[in-house]
């Protein structure tokens, strides 16, 4: 990259908290400091809050410390971050030929979009004409801050910036999240970004009005998930809300790959599915009061505001699963065989407070 090294944004400055002890930060030499000595980079403004004693939960976290530390960049596009990506070598060279005819997407969404938007969007890799932003299900947001967890390039930060609220995005990859900043600023959206850990949030406690996450927590083990659904309550204020997206066990297609793999636990990045019954006792006890909503039926991931990029077959599926949405709205025993719901809980006080 060329030109000075962008200064860290003074919010984060203010509103950072280190994720080992939640201690206050300092800016020192470069890089944010806490009084017990964690020490964190910053990256051309983005600060990299990640703690090199937690194990990784996904590829890629490991090379973005290594790369945040000046180590290791790809030399095919280092600006592009290629390393912290957790894609194919076949992919990066593609990221790497989509940077050179400059389209109208940035080329790391380009090959992003699958592993953000889900296996139906498969066909959409390298080829997406536009930015698959999808409309996010939240109330208009009035200037409230959300904090997007697990925001990959930002497709729902943007979907909450249209909606209304001041957004910080934050995820394990610095090269979604460099990707995630390149596209706000092509789209000329002001939300800030951070290099981080949903299981040690680096924010202060009792900040955000609303924590949001899609298609994140799935790939946890339920231990580490359970982690990060305290996290997203600790840093809500009272009376804030967590809205999270989660598979169920009981939906067509989760139990479709359940019976593929035999039924067994997920490991690794795979998906965890879970009974409605076990995320309300989570979120309940972690966060406050919690109710579902239907996301989607047949596939996790579907949304309707894409169904323009679809090919004919996967927009009846959509149209499908708009259908049952809405008839669950009516009949709320249909959300217990949707194959991805939203769990929405509202903090209580005890919980604002510090969940543990």
């Amino acid at each position: 990259m060329t030109g000075a090294a962008e200064p860290i944004d003074s919010w984060f400055l203010e509103h950072l908290a280190c994720p080992a002890d939640r201690g206050a930060l300092r800016l020192r030499t470069g890089e944010l400091e806490c009084a017990a000595g964690h020490r964190f980079p910053i990256v051309d403004g983005v600060p990299v809050m990640l703690l090199e004693s937690v194990p990784t939960t996904m590829a890629g976290t490991e090379s973005s410390l290594r790369r945040a530390r000046g180590e290791g960049a790809d030399a095919r596009a280092p600006e592009l971050y290629l390393e912290s990506l957790g894609i194919s070598d076949a992919e990066k060279e593609g990221v790497v030929a989509l940077a050179r005819r400059d389209g109208p997407v940035d080329p790391v969404v380009a090959y992003l979009v699958a592993a953000t938007n889900g296996l139906m969007y498969r066909h959409l890799i390298g080829s997406l004409d536009r930015y698959p932003v999808p409309d996010i299900p939240l109330p208009a947001g009035d200037g409230r801050l959300l904090l997007d967890v697990g925001c990959s390039w930002g497709r729902w930060s943007l979907a909450a910036h249209a909606k209304g609220y001041a957004v910080v995005g934050l995820d394990p990859s610095l090269g979604a999240v460099m990707a995630a900043r390149r596209v706000a600023r092509q789209l000329n959206v002001p939300n800030r970004y951070v290099v981080g850990d949903a299981r040690c949030l680096p924010f202060a406690s009792r900040l955000f009005d609303v924590t949001y996450s899609y298609s994140v927590l799935q790939h946890l083990s339920k231990a580490d998930a359970a982690q990060a659904v305290g996290e997203l309550g600790r840093v809500l204020k009272a009376g804030g809300t967590a809205k999270v997206q989660m598979p169920t066990r009981y939906g067509l297609r989760c139990l479709y790959h359940q019976v593929r793999r035999g039924f067994r636990e997920g490991t690794g990045f795979e998906v965890r599915y879970w009974t409605l019954a076990e995320l309300r006792r989570l979120f309940t006890a972690r966060v406050g009061a919690t109710r579902f909503e239907a996301d989607c039926y047949f596939a996790i991931g579907l949304q309707s505001s894409d169904e323009r990029l679809m090919t004919p077959g996967l927009r009846r599926v959509v149209r499908a699963s708009e259908f049952l949405k809405a008839a669950s709205r009516r009949w709320p025993a249909l959300i217990g065989v949707a194959d991805s719901v939203f769990a929405e809980a509202v903090a209580s006080p005890s919980c604002a407070q510090d969940p543990g």
